[in-house]
């Protein structure tokens, strides 16, 4: 297939939205069906809010079927280079560990999951090596670039191995910092139906674009088959869902997020273009700093999105408008990073 299509590149990054799209739409039906079946559903907290008690026992791990549906469309369509692998093998080790964790809740019937430090700690593990590969094997310089002001080198404290294997530790911190906080601020955003799946969407439409631009093809169609899994995923996830992604899904949509952010260079930019995942994950932040402090609720709940449900707002209302504010986000990255790249040209 990739033969067909080689000599127009931009059609590889468009069909893998369509593969994306079409390989999620075929395999949840048989999913939901299977999950049914076992009595695999959600296990839904009793300290959230009220409203939300009736999704208890829908179908949930539904990015079982997001995750291998991107690796089907990246083996697919992409030239099976170092890059495509790393980008690969973290999205898919991440996915593995949501999918313990997703198991926990269902089977063990433990609402929370994995302890949070068995979370973390596989994170950074995937972090660091995605970080290390990418500067050893993929060429990715050790620098970030804040648009139109500097680009700083954080290589100046590197440990060179026998090999010339090396570790530029200021570097490696800032990747895990990103790469983590994404994956986590993502799990956090997936709260409602279709927000996460919706949000991510749009966001990974522009790493395709930034991708693509960078001439980092791989780059590109992993991009693309991630917001075609999350189009088909919707279909089944808007309100009122008839299946969740999961941790399955929302940690690995969120690592492949940094990892996107690594290899396109845009460490900074991508703060701007998943800046609500951002405020997602600031809003628990600050809520639990707050309340230690005064022993008093900054928010009505967190995430954010739990605020403006205890406000009034309907869960689709809640939702739309969350696209919405992620969809301009990442139109202003996406405006950063095109006009940035104008200027140093």
């Amino acid at each position: 297939m990739l033969g067909m299509f080689a000599s127009y590149p931009t059609s590889l990054v468009f069909l893998s939205v369509v593969l994306g799209g079409a390989f999620t739409m075929l395999l949840t039906p048989f999913l939901i069906k299977v999950l049914r079946r076992d009595h695999i559903g959600q296990q839904v907290r009793d300290d959230g809010p009220q409203t939300h008690l009736v999704k208890q026992g829908t179908p949930t791990m539904g990015g079982i079927v997001l995750v291998i549906a991107v690796v089907i469309t990246v083996l697919l369509l992409s030239k099976w280079t170092p890059e495509m692998w790393a980008l690969i093998a973290a999205f898919l080790i991440t996915g593995l560990l949501g999918f313990i964790d997703d198991y926990t809740k269902v089977v063990m019937r433990r609402s929370l999951g994995l302890r949070p430090t068995a979370k973390l700690i596989g994170q950074f593990l995937v972090s660091a090596a995605f970080c290390l590969v990418a500067v050893n094997y993929l060429g990715i310089e050790p620098t970030i670039t804040f648009p139109f002001l500097a680009t700083l080198d954080l290589g100046v404290l590197t440990t060179v191995l026998p090999g010339g294997f090396q570790i530029p530790w200021l570097y490696v911190v800032l990747v895990l910092l990103l790469m983590m906080g994404m994956c986590n601020a993502v799990n956090l955003t997936d709260g409602l139906d279709g927000l996460a799946g919706g949000t991510v969407m749009v966001v990974m439409v522009v790493m395709a674009a930034i991708a693509y631009r960078s001439d980092l093809l791989d780059a590109a169609i992993f991009a693309g088959a991630i917001a075609g899994v999350c189009i088909g995923f919707l279909w089944f996830n808007a309100y009122p869902a008839d299946i969740f992604m999961g941790d399955t899904g929302s940690l690995a949509l969120g690592m492949g997020l940094g990892c996107l952010a690594v290899v396109t260079k845009t460490e900074i930019v991508s703060l701007v273009i998943g800046g609500l995942f951002v405020v997602e994950a600031l809003s628990v932040m600050l809520q639990v700093f707050h309340y230690k402090r005064t022993k008093k609720r900054l928010f009505l709940m967190a995430p954010l999105h739990h605020h403006f449900e205890k406000k009034g707002w309907s869960e689709v209302k809640v939702v739309i408008r969350f696209w919405i504010v992620s969809g301009t986000l990442a139109a202003i990255g996406f405006f950063l990073y095109f006009v940035d790249t104008l200027m140093n040209a």
